[in-house]
């Protein structure tokens, strides 16, 4: 990355985004999203997309005080406008709110252009417009989403599917994994993984100094001491015990019905679940409208609106560009976030003072730090 971007005072994020399935929300959510001018104080769009599928769904909504501008590279965007580079330029079906194969590969050229870009630091931060899982199978993408297949193209088997909105961060231990493989994949090695992931983005990306990570139990009511499942009493207390002597304030494990009935999540910077829906259940039942998708422990910063396609809905107006437009505003947040994180563990003398800071606070006890004792 170039040295005019390596700065914590760069206002404006260099954005990278694509269309996702044209037969779905994508392009209604982008659009709406920038309609709003103030989006432009934050970042610069960059879509990489179809102008004439753009002009599709511009009609179908009436979208008249709305243009892209198009554009060839990535250097030529307009920090004032939501630019567009063509990575299609034949005409495509468009069959909203339905399955279709071109929709798939559509969905998937655009994907793989933003990356190429991305990988020679032509921008700054990803945003994903949701796909459909089944229609972009093909010999280049086998991949159950967006967050295993980043994993392979920038080489990483560390990554960390975490929701986030403005009540909660959840991570998964086991991601898009069924669940009758799911006790299996529960290991004291994986759940120690996850967590050191997860606390060190709460660091670097969320700025939150001391985060505290609230561990979910596998079986119900966190197997009641062992009577129904030893899942816990085996691996998960083994691992929140290691990862606490690690210097990862890490609690639990809790059973999930009452740690989201009661609102105990509010006392935690970060939740880690161990399968899919014992985390996303709640999460989008609370956070559905505003909720959005990052990917942790990528060399890149990516997030995406927590929702789908939108299939029901596409074509009519109806979608909200909520959290399109809060996985943006995310995007440029964590890309300075890490900016500054960055900057300030290279730089001797701040780390110095960081790290007597730190050892200060150490003097608080675990007993102390636990959101029990608040």
């Amino acid at each position: 990355m170039d040295k005019e971007k390596n700065t914590i005072d760069r206002a404006n994020v260099q954005v990278g985004i694509t269309h996702g399935d044209i037969n779905g929300i994508g392009y209604e959510i982008i659009m709406k999203t920038f309609t709003d001018q103030r989006m432009f104080d934050f970042c610069t769009p960059v879509l990489y997309g179809s102008s004439k599928v753009a002009s599709y769904h511009r009609k179908t909504l009436n979208a008249t005080n709305f243009n892209f501008n198009p554009i060839k590279r990535i250097d030529q965007a307009n920090p004032e406008r939501a630019n567009i580079i063509n990575v299609y330029d034949e005409e495509a079906r468009i069959d909203l709110g339905k399955c279709t194969d071109i929709g798939g590969k559509l969905s998937l050229i655009s994907l793989q252009a933003a990356i190429s870009d991305l990988k020679q630091d032509r921008f700054d931060a990803l945003v994903t417009a949701p796909i459909n899982k089944q229609n972009i199978q093909s010999e280049d993408f086998h991949f159950p989403g967006h967050t295993e297949y980043l994993a392979q193209e920038f080489d990483t088997s560390d990554v960390l599917m975490i929701m986030v909105s403005d009540q909660m961060r959840i991570g998964v231990v086991t991601g898009h994994t069924p669940l009758s493989d799911v006790p299996g994949m529960i290991t004291q090695e994986l759940i120690m993984q996850k967590l050191e992931s997860m606390n060190y983005s709460l660091k670097r990306d969320f700025g939150i100094s001391k985060p505290r990570i609230a561990v979910m139990g596998l079986n119900p009511h966190a197997s009641d001491d062992g009577l129904l499942g030893k899942e816990e009493q085996d691996v998960i207390i083994p691992a929140i015990n290691q990862a606490f002597d690690k210097g990862i304030l890490a609690f639990g494990p809790y059973p999930a019905d009452g740690f989201f009935g009661t609102l105990q999540f509010r006392k935690y910077d970060g939740i880690l679940a161990m399968y899919h829906d014992q985390g996303l259940v709640p999460f989008k039942t609370l956070s559905f409208d505003n909720g959005v998708n990052f990917t942790a422990g990528l060399p890149i910063v990516r997030t995406s609106p927590g929702h789908g396609t939108g299939y029901d809905i596409a074509g009519k107006n109806e979608a909200s560009p909520a959290s399109f437009r809060e996985a943006v505003l995310l995007a440029t947040e964590i890309f300075k976030n890490r900016i500054e994180w960055d900057q300030m563990h290279q730089n001797p003398l701040k780390n110095n003072i960081m790290e007597k800071k730190y050892n200060a606070s150490e003097d608080n006890s675990a007993e102390d730090l636990s959101p029990e004792n608040e």
